[in-house]
């Protein structure tokens, strides 16, 4: 399956979006704590395994 322009831009601008998010995250904290490796841990699973399954998984 191939993907869309529109989609693979749509995908890498969402990407950039979160990691500008995780560094205000890692910037707004006074340190890294395995409770800030957690939260941007679960959110990438949240935000990119669905768009994995759907996207990039063979479906069969």
């Amino acid at each position: 399956m191939t993907m869309k322009k529109s989609t693979a831009a749509g995908l890498a601008l969402l990407f950039l979006l979160w990691l500008g998010l995780v560094a205000l995250i890692i910037a707004g904290t006074p340190r890294f704590t395995l409770y800030t490796a957690f939260v941007i841990v679960a959110s990438a699973i949240i935000i990119f395994v669905p768009l994995y399954r759907k996207y990039f998984k063979d479906n069969r």
